[in-house]
């Protein structure tokens, strides 16, 4: 990663704007799933030793610009104390007077925790007089948010211009982590692909597919494969704009002698509500009429741990069917077995992906598993992140 880090700068006495991604599920007031809350833990506690004053900015959910009550920050700075063990101030906004005097009352080692920048519209406008506001609050700014680094907001971006920007320790490996798998990966190299849509992750393909050896596809993007190779999915979910995609993508791999791509040769489809005696294992080639495809089927998973073996690096976005619903999650949770087995290096993003290795009890077997969704599937894609441009070169 060429752009500089905590690691070269001196917060001793500074305030210091730590921007994270604290996109966290909260239900009856606690955090469900604190990954994203966790792995900025290293960032906060390199900062403290340093003798850093820190000022925490996130998001959390769409509140679309105006103040929700479900998605105030304070739940989460609640958990973040229980994690370090030391207080966690909460202020009652993220911009003005008032929270100008509690960032300057901070001594080496405090935390504030702002309250959600979404509530302000200015902040996913990227508007400048705003990302000012948030610069008043601090002497240095650190993303760790790789979470939102594909975004360019005012809290993520703009402020680069106003204060001294650097990354931190996340926002670092992530970074290293991915370019390394999208520029220069271990071969041979596989791509796993589900979710629902081609249009969503054809950038992937695109760009990974000229010089990946394997790629598996699964979800509901594999019934778009499937109908452009000519069979009838019946009433399964498919990405009609999709469909020349697959077909291109198909017939240059083709062309090239390479990538293999493997498809469900099996599925688990459903009909209707898919209640008792409504789901069923068939061939891809005989799905019923007015039966939809939710999962990939046994024999579909044996065949992608075949082809996985081999590989020596592997990279897993999007889930291999109707993920959230019983029985339809069980080829999502043989994959991240399949993955975890592995003399690989693996890298899995996305929400529910990532979900799947935490049902599945193999998220530590995992080389790297990201906290971005949105930001992963952009470098996977060559883009370039906004809010790590703007960082100072080092």
């Amino acid at each position: 990663m060429r752009k500089k880090t905590i690691r070269d700068i001196d917060p001793r006495g500074k305030r210091v704007l730590l921007r994270v991604d604290y996109n966290v599920l909260v239900e009856d007031g606690q955090v469900v799933d604190d990954m994203r809350v966790r792995e900025s833990l290293p960032t906060i506690r390199a900062l403290r030793a340093a003798g850093a004053c820190i000022v925490i900015c996130s998001h959390r959910g769409r509140p679309r610009g105006g103040v929700d009550e479900t998605l105030r920050n304070a739940p989460v700075g609640a958990h973040l104390t229980q994690l370090l063990g030391v207080p966690v101030r909460m202020a009652d906004d993220c911009v003005g007077p008032d929270v100008e005097r509690m960032t300057l009352a901070l001594q080496p080692g405090d935390i504030l925790l702002l309250e959600n920048v979404r509530f302000h519209p200015e902040e996913e406008a990227n508007d400048d007089a705003f990302a000012q506001q948030l610069a008043r609050l601090a002497d240095i700014y650190v993303n760790d948010a790789f979470g939102t680094a594909h975004r360019a907001h005012a809290s993520t971006h703009a402020i680069a211009k106003y204060l001294p920007a650097v990354a931190g320790l996340l926002l670092e490996r992530e970074v290293d982590y991915l370019s390394r798998v999208s520029d220069h990966p271990e071969r041979p190299f596989a791509i796993v692909l589900g979710g629902a849509k081609v249009s969503d992750k054809i950038g992937i393909l695109e760009h990974l597919a000229e010089y990946a050896d394997l790629i598996c596809i699964g979800g509901a993007i594999a019934n778009t494969f499937l109908k452009a190779r000519g069979i009838d999915v019946a009433d399964s979910l498919v990405d009609s704009d999709g469909l020349a995609a697959a077909r291109y993508i198909m017939a240059a791999a083709e062309h090239r002698g390479g990538p293999d791509i493997v498809l469900p040769s099996d599925v688990v489809a459903a009909f209707g509500e898919a209640g008792p005696g409504h789901v069923r294992t068939v061939s891809v080639a005989q799905v019923p009429v007015n039966w939809r495809i939710l999962d990939i089927g046994l024999g579909t998973v044996q065949n992608f741990a075949a082809a996985l073996q081999p590989m020596r690096t592997v990279v897993w976005n999007g889930p291999m069917g109707l993920f959230e619903r019983e029985p339809f999650d069980r080829g999502s949770l043989a994959v991240a077995r399949i993955l975890a087995e592995l003399q690989a290096t693996t890298v899995v993003g996305g929400g529910e992906t990532v979900a799947a290795l935490r049902r599945a009890g193999v998220a530590d077997r995992i080389s790297h598993v990201s906290t971005g969704g949105g930001a992963s599937l952009a470098m996977l894609q060559g883009k370039p992140l906004p809010a790590v441009e703007v960082l100072l070169d080092a």
